[in-house]
């Protein structure tokens, strides 16, 4: 590391093809270091307009086309190996696959915000097998990872050896880095964008109504939500699109809609006129639930995954604790409206915002570097 009063910063990710929470982690360091470049595999900067005027480097897999994109672990694992990041002091990676890989001078410090041991390779390997995700391929996907997943998962191992401090986004992450690749880590919770929401909060348009928002995609079990509402003649939206879409429309009854292609602002008004959000998946973290305590709608939550560190039973939302349809059914039963104050539940959301992140993000580089003083 150099003596200068001022490192130089990089920050390194897997991709920028899309907008998630991945994405804002990745923006909101930037700009906490305004001129350090972001490398990452490959960037589609007419999705992501959040990064227009920022410094994204890119490789020859920029060149390949992004649909490819399911198709280029192996290519990304030789990708981010060989990255020359020599010029840098601090380097910062966002990473839930293959970009925490980077090698770095021996003096240089890497830090990676591990988002979760690479999915495919470990938690979710045999969802990945049952739903490769790659259509009438799926058959030669499931061949491939088969094959590979063995060497693969080393590759893996070795790559979560290489930073040298690792912060993740809740305790069920921290559990999993310590589970797959025994490194310890520090939760740091990621950015929410929580003024949208609480702005578009109207408890007086609350109803006994409920609403679900995501990918359409297996994991999520949104299945579980609409068989749920649908049994209980309970009124549900559906926001969102995804692989999963007809089938959730086919076992649909009449009282759930869905909402494809909402906007930013009907998200947060669907969401801040419900009487609850139901969460009955397992995610690493999970914004979206996030932002709906933001807006002061209780969450109804698997008791899993990230949702333990933010859904508190009786405060601002109801743990169910079998990942079935009968289980999820008996918790809205059970859910009483009057029972959650929205400024109590919004209140809950404050310690995930976008300042925080940023503080909490400085605290630790000043603590572990002694150079940002």
């Amino acid at each position: 590391m150099t003596t200068s009063s001022s490192p130089k910063v990089a920050i390194v990710c897997d991709w920028l093809t899309g907008v998630g929470g991945a994405e804002r982690v990745v923006l909101e360091l930037q700009h906490l270091f305004p001129d350090a470049p972001v490398y990452t595999s490959q960037y589609d900067p007419v999705k992501l307009t959040w990064f227009k005027d920022i410094d994204v480097r890119t490789g020859w897999l920029q060149k390949l086309p992004l649909s490819l994109k399911k198709f280029l672990p192996v290519l990304r694992m030789i990708y981010f190996n060989n990255l020359d990041l020599r010029d840098y002091d601090i380097v910062i990676s966002s990473s839930g696959a293959e970009a925490k890989g980077i090698k770095l001078r021996k003096d240089a410090v890497h830090i990676c915000y591990m988002h979760a041991p690479t999915h495919y390779y470990w938690s979710r390997y045999e969802a990945y097998l049952t739903n490769p995700g790659f259509g009438r391929l799926d058959w030669l996907a499931r061949i491939g990872l088969r094959a590979l997943v063995g060497p693969l998962r080393t590759w893996d191992k070795r790559f979560a050896a290489r930073p040298d401090h690792i912060i993740t986004n809740s305790r069920h992450s921290q559990v999993a880095i310590k589970q797959y690749y025994q490194r310890e880590s520090t939760v740091i919770y990621p950015p929410v964008e929580l003024d949208r929401f609480a702005s578009a909060a109207s408890p007086a348009a609350r109803k006994r109504s409920f609403v679900i928002a995501g990918r359409q995609t297996p994991y999520k079990m949104i299945d579980l939500a609409v068989a749920a509402c649908t049994k209980l003649d309970e009124k549900l939206t559906v926001i969102g699109d995804g692989p999963d879409h007809q089938k959730l429309k086919d076992i649909a009854g009449d009282t759930i809609r869905f909402v494809v292609g909402a906007s930013d602002q009907e998200l947060a008004l669907e969401v801040s006129q419900a009487g609850a959000f139901l969460f009955p998946g397992v995610d690493d973290f999970g914004i979206v639930a996030v932002e709906a305590l933001a807006a002061g709608t209780p969450v109804i939550a698997f008791n899993a995954g990230g949702a333990k560190d933010y859904v508190i039973d009786g405060v601002n939302g109801k743990l169910f604790d079998d990942q079935t349809i009968d289980s999820l059914a008996a918790a809205i039963t059970a859910f009483d409206i009057t029972a959650y104050d929205a400024m109590t539940v919004a209140a809950t959301a404050e310690q995930f915002s976008v300042n925080a992140f940023k503080q909490a993000i400085l605290t630790y580089i000043k603590t572990i570097t002694r150079t940002l003083e």
